[in-house]
């Protein structure tokens, strides 16, 4: 299966997860959770991440982390990598503790990370280990609440400033706005092309570092196209224009749409895409 793409440029914002090979649990105690969160403090310190939410679950962890740098990779590989190292010592196993490489999407950061800070404090209760966020120890809930101290690594300013000026109205609201959150859909039916989770106007924004991996042949093709055109935009003189042929072309090889969305969308068989493309490909071969 095709690696997943990284898109990394500077202020880029990610909800990145990590799961433990197999399924396994890649925290057995209370003593892995504080290692892990020793480290991810200095890998936040020392790549000069915004790290705005985290939660340890047993066999899986979720980071909402800002990279002023644009150098994602290079800091939750450090991460991953001296956590799996300490855990295997600890345990005197060997071999890999998290499961392939690391899940990141990217984000837009005003329309999304109020409501991806939430969807992380509120994975506990939805996994059924606490009825409420602020009875999970290993959460940023705690902190961003003030009901705990908050650790170094946590970010919570940002958050909180979206609530109120005043810090204890503010303190109540995020309270509110989470518990608002329970039984709620979380939002990756936005997501696009598997990476991107924003709007039309933050996909234009990052067009041009996607196109810089659209072209790798490896990558799959639902993250080379994450910024393509809808087909209303290609097909935009309507259906029927004269010049059909070479907007079904255009969707398909262009923007890598299947002949069935095509056909779906145009309201006909899928032979009568697969002809038109046909047609198209031998009409501009006689002309070379």
């Amino acid at each position: 299966m095709a690696r997943p793409v990284r898109i990394e440029f500077p202020g880029a914002l990610y909800h990145i997860t990590a799961r433990g090979n197999k399924k396994e649990n890649i925290f057995n105690s209370d003593r892995d959770r504080m290692v892990f969160l020793k480290i991810l403090n200095e890998t936040v310190t020392r790549y000069q991440f915004i790290c705005y939410a985290y939660c340890l679950m047993p066999n899986h962890y979720h980071l909402m982390i800002e990279t002023p740098n644009g150098n994602l990779s290079l800091g939750i590989r450090e991460l991953n990598g001296v956590y799996a190292k300490k855990l295997n010592w600890a345990y005197k196993t060997v071999g890999h503790v998290f499961q392939g490489r690391f899940k990141a999407i990217l984000v837009e950061k005003e329309s999304y990370l109020l409501e991806l800070c939430r969807y992380i404090v509120l994975n506990p209760v939805r996994a059924g280990f606490v009825q409420y966020p602020w009875d999970w120890q290993w959460s940023s809930y705690q902190a961003t609440a003030k009901q705990a101290e908050k650790p170094k690594l946590l970010s919570t300013e940002w958050i909180l400033s979206q609530f109120h000026e005043e810090q204890g109205i503010a303190k109540k609201s995020y309270e509110d706005f989470v518990l608002a959150g329970l039984g709620k859909e979380a939002p990756w039916k936005d997501l696009r092309g598997r990476f991107i989770l924003g709007k039309d106007s933050f996909v234009e924004k990052i067009e041009h570092y996607i196109d810089k991996k659209k072209t790798i042949r490896e990558l799959p093709k639902v993250e080379r196209f994450a910024a393509r055109k809808k087909l209303t935009e290609i097909f935009n003189e309507g259906k029927l224009h004269p010049d059909k042929e070479s907007k079904i072309y255009s969707a398909h090889v262009e923007h890598g749409y299947t002949q069935i969305e095509i056909a779906n969308y145009l309201g006909v068989h899928y032979s009568t895409v697969s002809k038109a493309l046909k047609r198209f490909i031998e009409k501009n071969a006689r002309k070379d």
